[in-house]
């Protein structure tokens, strides 16, 4: 029986080696192709592709476990829950894998279809990270539950018009930003600064995730650094708050 076939990643060593393992495999499985297996490879071989102990593997797949994604049979194998429920605890560890992991899986409605992106003029409480720039891009999505196609978060991504001019609309419906940005146009990332705050929703977000005005949602905002320390991305973000919470693991060593 063919398995599935898990991305690559390169970890942290400053990090727990179990909960990048648990983040990049969980990033491939709701980041899969409807036509992709759904089993997973044995333990020996997912631990030999991450370069991880067998131990730090286990540790890995049950935190895939609680969350529902995978189910585990003795003699038969590890194997993806189809149905598995999309909406996940907002969980930040300092891994842009976890990022990418975050914002991936999700049915994705990109709601402006023009050929370019729309050109705006740069937002005034956004003008300290595009220095100079009268312009930016912005690309306007929409992602829902694929079950229940049910709206779980609208998203707002800011950047510079060069970098846009590399990006393509279809990769936008496949895969979150920084994945775009890392991996289809090879930007070097070298830190993202996350901010997530209690808000109320206005009458467009409200509209746009079906909820009622003045509802609960959580306000993210992810401000991404390039290698030589500009910004190529602003993300704001707002969750539904009654599919997401926000998580925080704090490392000890």
């Amino acid at each position: 029986m063919p398995t599935f076939a898990p991305d690559s990643v390169a970890l942290n060593r400053k990090l727990p080696l179990w909960y990048q393992v648990s983040q990049s495999l969980r990033a491939s499985i709701l980041g899969r192709s409807p036509t992709d297996p759904l089993r997973l490879p044995t333990e020996d071989a997912l631990a030999a592709h991450y370069g991880v102990s067998v131990l730090t593997m286990r540790q890995a797949l049950k935190e895939l476990e609680n969350e529902g994604l995978i189910s585990r049979h003795r003699r038969r194998g590890t194997f993806i829950e189809p149905s598995a429920r999309r909406g996940s605890p907002v969980r930040l560890l300092g891994s842009v894998d976890a990022i990418v992991a975050q914002q991936s899986g999700m049915k994705t409605v990109l709601l402006d279809r023009e050929t370019a992106p729309a050109s705006v003029p740069v937002p005034a409480d956004l003008a300290e990270f595009f220095p100079g720039a009268t312009e930016v891009a912005r690309y306007r999505r929409l992602r829902s539950d694929e079950k229940t196609d049910e709206p779980t978060n609208h998203a707002e991504n800011f950047v510079r018009p060069d970098i846009a001019a590399r990006i393509l609309l279809p990769d936008l419906e496949r895969w979150p930003m920084t994945k775009v940005l890392r991996d289809a146009i090879g930007i070097r990332i070298s830190r993202i600064t996350d901010t997530v705050e209690a808000r109320l929703a206005d009458p467009s977000t409200a509209r746009l995730l079906q909820v009622p005005l003045l509802s609960p949602i959580l306000h993210y905002t992810g401000i991404t650094y390039d290698e030589d320390g500009r910004v190529v991305d602003v993300a704001r973000i707002h969750y539904r708050g009654d599919r997401f919470s926000f998580t925080v693991t704090m490392d000890a060593h």
